[in-house]
């Protein structure tokens, strides 16, 4: 196990320059700056009968494993079929492009979806 380190919860709501290209995910970070995660955190180890720090270690740790989560659960080999369209689009630089990359994008998903919409049709 790495080694343990406090961390201080920090309320941050800004600023942030409106062309940082991380600005959508800092104004997240900001709107969750209201919240306290510590009270929720608390009632659900003393529920468990768990330290508060292992609750949080598990909220951090599930998140921060998201990316990674889901590309286990797609597959490499989907993911590179799902940026195919985006890439094309992209490269050719207009928006009959973008528009037939979403159409392709959405075709793809509603395909992976059928056996969560539709499970009898679906044949699986």
């Amino acid at each position: 196990m790495g080694k343990l380190r406090p961390v201080e919860l920090v309320a941050w709501e800004g600023p942030w320059a409106p062309e940082d290209p991380d600005a959508n995910f800092k104004a997240d970070v900001a709107l969750y700056a209201k919240l306290d995660p510590m009270s929720t955190i608390s009632r659900l180890a003393e529920a468990l009968q768990l330290p508060d720090g292992a609750i949080a270690r598990y909220v951090l740790a599930k998140w921060a494993s998201g990316g990674s989560g889901g590309l286990l659960e797609l597959g490499p080999t989907m993911v590179k079929r799902l940026f195919e369209p985006i890439e094309r689009a992209e490269a050719a630089d207009t928006d009959e492009a973008r528009l037939d990359a979403y159409e392709q994008l959405r075709q793809m998903i509603s395909w992976l979806r059928l056996p969560l919409e539709d499970p009898e049709q679906s044949g699986y």
